[in-house]
């Protein structure tokens, strides 16, 4: 059967971020098999925005985790590519995919991190998240994951749990086989840095991790989490992400 992919994107209020992501992905619709957007309850047009540029939109519950557990099981490809709402694919991002996918199925894949903005701070989170995606093969949901199904399967799948879900998959992904990082990087919204800071943001990170590691619940560290973090509203952003990009807005990613 001939590697197809399917990209699952979770968003929940992300109308000012999604639209450009959407046009990233607009530019290489003819190598994509399908796109599916699984909205958390967004309350700012989400899913408005997803369907207008040809997207299908399903609801998921329980956070992250169920999410993407509903977008997988949504989907049909053979390949999956996971992404969160709030990042930017690099330009000619398909061309290291296709090669990933060429290299076999018992393996994952994540790009390289960098977030949006200036500042050392975000450098060296950038450096440290390198170091540690590289030699511990470690990388985090906001770096994407690229999957084989048929390898994601034997792995478990993910767990549809709203916290968590990305580091308890790699942690199962890394003893079955090398969870490597693609030659592009993914830039990520630096919300969450500039409001709490970098060091605040990294310490309030550790302490989630040692929590889920002692066994505290993942509902409860969710809402840990999701404080005061809510993004903005928006309108009007899919119509200019999409004049920055070549390609149409009617349904470029069905098969």
């Amino acid at each position: 059967m001939k590697p197809c992919l399917s990209v699952v994107i979770v968003a929940r209020n992300e109308a000012a971020r999604l639209p450009s992501l959407l046009a990233d992905l607009a530019g290489a619709a003819d190598g994509l098999h399908e796109l599916v957007v699984v909205d958390g309850s967004s309350r700012d047009g989400t899913p408005v925005l997803a369907r207008l540029a040809g997207a299908r939109v399903i609801q998921g519950q329980g956070g992250r985790g169920g999410q993407l557990a509903a977008g997988v099981a949504a989907t049909e490809g053979t390949w999956l590519l996971l992404l969160h709402a709030d990042t930017r694919l690099p330009t000619g991002w398909r061309a290291p995919v296709k090669r990933a996918m060429a290299e076999g199925e018992r393996r994952a894949w994540a790009f390289r991190l960098g977030i949006e903005g200036g500042g050392a701070g975000l450098r060296l989170v950038e450096a440290l998240v390198g170091l540690r995606s590289r030699w511990r093969q470690l990388p985090y949901g906001d770096q994407g994951l690229l999957i084989a199904r048929s390898w994601l399967a034997a792995a478990g799948g993910i767990q549809p749990i709203p916290l968590m879900e990305d580091l308890d998959l790699v942690l199962r992904l890394r003893r079955r086989g090398p969870v490597q990082l693609l030659p592009a990087r993914l830039v990520v919204s630096a919300r969450r840095w500039r409001h709490r800071g970098v060091i605040g943001t990294a310490l309030a990170n550790m302490r989630l991790r040692r929590a889920w590691r002692r066994g505290e619940s993942p509902e409860r560290l969710a809402a840990r989490y999701l404080s005061g973090t809510e993004p903005q509203q928006a309108q009007g952003e899919y119509q200019k992400a999409q004049r920055r990009c070549r390609g149409s807005s009617s349904q470029p990613w069905a098969s």
